[in-house]
Parts: C-alpha cells; structure tokens; sequence
C-alpha cells in the first residue's frame, strides 16, 4: 500500500498547489472523478481539469490527507480534512472527508467522496 499512499500524497501536494498536470499525469486517461461541488462525476483528464478550472473561479480549496487504510474490495480510502474558502478568504468549509481511490496499473482510476 505505501506505493499508493505515495502517488495519493503527491496528488494531494500538487493539488493544493494548483500544479493541474501534475495531477493529472498521476490519472488513468478515463479517470471518473467526484463533482464534489454540481454531483455527479467528471470523466478524463480534459473533464478533470475544465471541472477544477471552474472550481478555482469561485472557491479556494485545500485538502490535507490524514490517514490511509485498505477497504476490504482493495480500495483506498483517505481520511481528509477539507478547508474552504472563498475567494476573499472567508471560511466556507473546515470538516474531515474520506476521498475513495480505486487504483489502476499505478493510476488514479476512480476517486469517490463520502462524508466521514
């Protein structure tokens, strides 16, 4: 599991360092990623990037990983504390998350959200 922490930890930096292709570079080519903000998922890499380019407009978030368990289907699932905040800089959000990765060949391939 730590090859997966590693990748995970590494995407979570270079989120929150809006460093996109980073990122993505981390992502299977048809990655299904959580619209945490409309629903639903986003699918690829381009619907990954456009999502997070509309969400960086209106909001600043930062995720900070916690912990990191295997689920019994071999998932991994990331306890996150979640802290956001408007473009001004007035808080919107500070509660914990759990992030659900399954991981592909060494990729992203599916990331769901639950609230912990």
């Amino acid at each position: 599991m730590q090859i997966q922490q590693d990748l995970l930890t590494k995407a979570y930096a270079a989120f929150n360092a809006r460093d996109i292709d980073s990122v993505l570079a981390l992502m299977h080519s048809d990655v299904e990623w959580a619209n945490g903000m409309e629903g639903g998922y986003v699918r690829g890499r381009e619907a990954v990037r456009n999502y997070w380019t509309r969400q960086w407009k209106s909001i600043d978030p930062h995720v900070e990983p916690q912990k990191f368990q295997l689920d019994r289907g071999g998932q991994i699932v990331v306890d996150v504390h979640q802290v956001v905040r408007d473009l001004d800089g007035k808080l919107i959000i500070d509660k914990m998350v759990q992030h659900i990765y399954t991981i592909d060949n060494g990729l992203i391939r599916r990331m769901d959200i639950q609230d912990s």
